[in-house]
């Protein structure tokens, strides 16, 4: 006994290796012992989303050099491609007319839905997927303050390009002055203390909490100026009509119009560029007139009075779920029919898992039947996909767990199959029913699951080829990653601003990131520091993340400037002029990993010549 061996520090490492090793480090190994490595490797299994990538090039596919690996690797990228297609058919067709919808339904204007709603449809699965994380060694803030760049300045940017409006200067200066005050404050917590505490923490959200308070408000008093207007407005007409009265009703009036542009959200009909013969001209335009669509009008478009409640009902739906509409195929042209095989696959995942709520379509967008299966199919496939998902055995890949998290989503069928039998019988197929807007919380959820699963995938895709291609994970991260994992703020924000709601996107795209930095971190911080999880400055910011601070910084500042000098006219000119910015972060991260240039944050070269 005397001499029975204890185990040293090293032998618990070796013990540990398997939980933390990097599951690309197979990379390093020879092809005969990868299969073994990734089966091995605990983050093989919960780095995985969807598809383990890593184990198929290892054990499935066998790869045996690189060349092989580049042939199925090339496979990942055609799925890619596909989900990018997913992506922006999720956001454009079932994303953006929900928030539409919601934002609609809670009387907001375009800018306080930009800046809640779509903020946090934008940023809440990211910062649920940053606290699932919470014990991986990554640059936290360095790669916020990157999406934060991108978000801001480059889809800022392209809103500001791809539909030029006028801004309004209040909400403008107001989101920027907090948004800069943020990230000030987050960056002096970090380089003050090398840590950040509770108390910090606490700070961050509060300041986010008060910047929501301050919007509401704002809203609320716009709305009380408006009623007041109102009833001044009709007083002065019952007074006998003189030159007076009639100036200061003019007065009023214009008064009255002007805030009722930020009253509450409007649907719009879609610009349609299809009989426009106008050519592409880079020069600034003045925006077309905004055409209100009359929701109610769409709604009982085709009401009858048939005898049957389900007329047409098996027509409409097959009609519904076909992926390829018969009149877009017989007008295509070749390149366009292989565009709509390859997006066919998602058009039809869509119509059967995400419920359509959207005020421009006819009967907005009812189908009876289809709906009646999504109250049951969509709670079901949702609650399945989470639960073995995010509650899952580190050591096992997810699908693995379906078979046991699969009773789950058939305890919800308890609930929503009679509600399902309830709305068939009472609906009719020819007019939504009066509760058709309740379907928008399973379109706004269920698009916002598509989309976060969809860039979190494309981003697991472009990290593959990252380490195939050997490219440092740190550069990654702040790059690459950041871009893929901002894909949905990007296609969400040019397609709002495509479609006339200018306002709310540039809203949203100083309100997501907002969020991300002040309540995202801020959370994700305090729950390391209540786990003991300690974190050094270097391993919060990262090598790139005082240049995308820096630039950040200088971004805002430079957009508080051309806003005042421009009165607030958004063009395409400061469009260009803001992606450029997140250009120049591209340019300054490529020159600091060839090491041609030194990052902004501590110089090891200065250092170790004052020490």
């Amino acid at each position: 006994m005397a001499n029975m061996y204890k185990p040293n520090a090293l032998d618990r490492e070796f013990d540990e290796f398997w939980t933390k090793v990097n599951c690309f480090a197979v990379m390093d190994f020879p092809y005969d012992q990868r299969c073994e490595f990734v089966r091995n490797a605990n983050n093989c299994v919960y780095g995985t989303n969807f598809v383990p990538y890593m184990h198929l090039l290892a054990c499935d596919f066998k790869c045996r050099n690189v060349f092989e690996e580049y042939i199925f690797v090339t496979l990942f990228l055609i799925l890619c491609f596909e989900l990018l297609l997913f992506l922006s058919h999720v956001v454009r067709l079932y994303y953006t007319p929900a928030l539409k919808a919601v934002s609609r339904m809670l009387h907001m204007n375009e800018h306080l839905a930009g800046v809640t709603i779509m903020a946090l449809g934008n940023t809440l699965p990211d910062m649920i997927a940053n606290m699932c994380a919470i014990y991986d060694d990554a640059p936290i803030f360095g790669n916020c303050l990157s999406s934060a760049l991108f978000v801001t300045m480059f889809t800022g940017g392209l809103v500001c390009y791809l539909s030029p409006f006028r801004m309004s200067p209040y909400d403008t200066v107001r989101d920027l002055l907090f948004f800069i005050f943020g990230v000030l404050l987050l960056e002096y917590a970090i380089i003050t203390e090398e840590s950040i505490s509770i108390t910090e923490c606490i700070l961050m959200m509060t300041v986010y909490v008060i910047y929501l308070i301050v919007n509401v408000i704002d809203v609320y008093i716009i709305n009380r100026n408006l009623k007041s207007l109102r009833r001044e407005i009709d007083a002065l007409y019952e007074l006998p009509q003189s030159d007076d009265v009639k100036q200061k009703r003019e007065a009023l009036e214009s008064t009255y119009k002007l805030l009722s542009q930020d009253d509450r959200v409007t649907i719009l009909q879609r610009k349609s560029y299809q009989n426009d013969n106008r050519t592409f001209s880079f020069l600034t335009k003045v925006g077309g007139e905004r055409v209100t669509i009359d929701i109610n009008a769409n709604r009982n478009m085709h009401y009858t009075r048939a005898p049957s409640k389900n007329h047409r009902l098996f027509q409409e739906f097959f009609s519904a779920i076909l992926p390829i509409k018969m009149n877009e195929w017989r007008q295509a042209t070749m390149l366009l029919r292989a565009y709509y095989i390859a997006r066919a696959p998602v058009v039809f995942l869509s119509v059967i898992y995400i419920p359509l709520v959207d005020y421009e379509l006819k009967k907005n967008g009812w189908s009876k039947l289809l709906n009646c299966i999504q109250i049951f199919l969509n709670p079901a496939f949702t609650i399945t996909m989470g639960k073995a998902m995010v509650f899952r055995d580190r050591s096992m890949l997810w699908y693995y767990n379906i078979p046991y998290d699969f009773k789950y989503g058939l305890y919800s069928l308890v609930v929503t199959v009679p509600i399902a039998i309830v709305v068939f019988f009472h609906s009719n197929t020819s007019a939504p029913p009066p509760y058709h807007w309740m379907f928008t919380i399973m379109n706004l959820t269920g698009s916002m699951f598509a989309i976060f699963q969809s860039a979190t995938e494309i981003t697991l895709i472009t990290g593959v080829l990252g380490f195939m291609l050997k490219v440092p994970s740190d550069f990654m991260g702040a790059t690459v990653s950041c871009l893929a994992h901002s894909l949905g703020d990007l296609v969400a924000n040019a397609s709002m601003a495509l479609q006339g709601y200018e306002k709310m996107a540039y809203a949203a795209a100083i309100g997501s990131p907002f969020f991300s930095i002040l309540l995202g971190t801020g959370s994700v911080f305090a729950a390391k520091k209540l786990l003991g999880i300690s974190t050094s400055m270097h391993n919060l910011i990262g090598s790139y993340g005082e240049n995308a601070f820096v630039l950040l910084i200088l971004g805002l500042l430079s957009t508080l400037l051309w806003t005042s000098v421009l009165n607030f006219n958004a063009r395409r000119s400061v469009g260009i002029f803001s992606m450029s910015i997140y250009g120049l972060y591209i340019i300054f991260s490529i020159l600091i990993k060839s090491e041609i240039i030194h990052p902004y944050n501590v110089d090891a070269f200065l250092t170790s010549s004052h020490a």
